[in-house]
């Protein structure tokens, strides 16, 4: 090897090196789905407004919009409201409940979420789409500086035992696109009222509900002791095989009547489990938002 090439690699390596782990392995994850994927297509922009935000440093003056500033002491950029629609505001549930992870499955659902919804942001950027981390973020962004900024708030989320499992009913502007990944088994009243909360803002939903395959199956047998993560309390089973069939159909009975939510709201719904392939989840999502056919 030349002693140029062997300069660029070790080159190439401090680049990686200063990047967040996360953000390298959704690098490659999203290369995977992008192969035949094309960009999204976009709506032309429209004039209706939507909200005046505060300027920002390294922003263009051109942006300013001298009016508005001229009556505070504030620097202010009108945003029209195709501006705030054309992105796509992501978010994966922290709870605890998302670190579990069985022996059926290398990484915990915490993992494969914040996979996911980074290799998803990488993807949506490469199509010049803005991007926010929902609950974190003010407003959205795109471009290489975005996604590193993305994945270094994703990952210093922290899982505390009071993390909320769903995301607060935040305000956002109607026509935008909203991407929620997590367990969601939380208490039905909760789920709905969350999904009619955004659906009645105008917000397209995509819900991915993320689960270990033990969650699924419950592959236990004998004297087991389950434990909550969430402060459920702890429950001794003498025989936990007998407990598997109410479990699987109570299951399977809150994942079809949360469907039914999703599809009320004119929202879309997929399973995923941390066993399989992160791209069998990301690949069909990120179509959808894309509006194509593979």
């Amino acid at each position: 090897m030349s002693e140029t090439a062997v300069s660029f690699r070790q080159r190439a390596e401090q680049l990686v090196g200063h990047l967040p782990p996360l953000l390298v392995e959704a690098e490659r994850v999203a290369a995977i789905v992008a192969q035949g994927v094309h960009g999204r297509r976009r709506v032309g922009p429209g004039e209706a407004f939507w909200q005046y935000r505060r300027y920002e440093p390294g922003e263009a003056a051109s942006l300013i919009d001298w009016r508005a500033s001229a009556k505070s002491m504030q620097l202010y950029v009108r945003e029209n409201e195709w501006e705030a629609a054309e992105s796509v505001w992501l978010w994966s549930d922290n709870s605890p409940s998302m670190t579990y992870g069985s022996r059926l499955s290398e990484s915990t659902k915490l993992e494969r979420a914040r996979l996911l919804i980074m290799a998803l942001a990488v993807l949506l950027v490469r199509g010049d789409e803005n991007i926010a981390l929902l609950g974190v973020d003010k407003r959205p962004r795109t471009g290489s500086a975005a996604l590193t900024r993305f994945a270094t708030r994703l990952m210093h989320q922290e899982t505390e035992d009071d993390t909320p499992s769903l995301p607060r009913h935040e305000i956002l502007p109607r026509h935008a696109q909203i991407v929620l990944i997590g367990d969601f088994l939380e208490p039905l009243e909760s789920l709905d009222a969350m999904i009619k909360h955004f659906a009645g803002l105008g917000v397209s939903g995509h819900l991915l509900q993320v689960l270990d395959p033990a969650e699924e199956s419950l592959p236990y047998a004998g004297r087991v002791l389950f434990d909550g993560f969430e402060r459920e309390g702890t429950m001794l089973a003498s025989r936990a095989e007998a407990l598997r069939q109410d479990y699987v159909n109570r299951l399977k009975a809150h994942q079809e009547t949360l469907s039914d939510m999703v599809r009320r709201a004119q929202w879309t719904f997929s399973i995923h489990h941390t066993d399989a392939q992160p791209q069998s989840a990301l690949l069909p999502l990120y179509v959808h938002l894309s509006g194509q056919v593979v």
